[in-house]
């Protein structure tokens, strides 16, 4: 009997909470047409497309595909391609030696000898010492060994310049007195 009593009193209290909160849905709607009208949003209009004014055609400012002068510019051009070609040739043929394997920034001129009359360079190279001579092969670089003092190891390097031709270039390794 209580649970019924009980039941009964809520039902007016349920009614009486939703007649509330529809009135406010409405004072909330109300509050949003109010604010909608109020606020007006500024927007800037487009600036109208540039006009395009074609140029007309003159041939005296015009590139002549067939120009006897640009034509022997690349030609030289090509051949020269073909001569740099040879200087690549015979780097390719050849099996590469082991230090050929690292760039000469991870290399390390650490002393010099003389065996049976011939210098010999002490290179360290991943915490390992390599001993090289003149005419062996070095770097990432096609770099051979051209000369070998105490103070450092010389090479002819073989590289592509800007414009794709192969090109000699000298390179070298200085002693460094505490590498590690």
């Amino acid at each position: 009997m209580k649970t019924a009593a009980h039941l009964l009193w809520l039902l007016p209290a349920a009614i009486g909470l939703s007649g509330c909160s529809n009135s406010e849905q409405e004072d909330l709607q109300r509050w949003m047409v109010e604010q909608r009208a109020q606020v007006k949003p500024s927007i800037t209009p487009i600036a109208e497309p540039k006009r395009f004014t074609p140029q007309a055609y003159t041939e005296a400012s015009s590139f002549e595909p067939f120009n006897k002068l640009k034509l022997t510019q690349a030609l030289r051009r090509e051949s020269n391609q073909q001569g740099s070609s040879d200087l690549i040739a015979p780097e390719l043929a050849r099996r590469k030696e082991a230090l050929e394997a690292f760039p000469l920034d991870s290399m390390a001129m650490v002393g010099t000898m003389n065996r049976n009359g011939q210098p010999v360079a002490l290179l360290k190279v991943d915490k390992l010492l390599y001993k090289v001579r003149v005419g062996e092969y070095l770097g990432l670089n096609y770099g051979r060994i051209t000369r070998i003092n105490e103070s450092e190891v010389a090479l002819r390097e073989i590289v592509q310049d800007a414009a794709g031709e192969w090109i000699e270039r000298a390179a070298s390794l200085q002693l460094q007195e505490s590498a590690k």
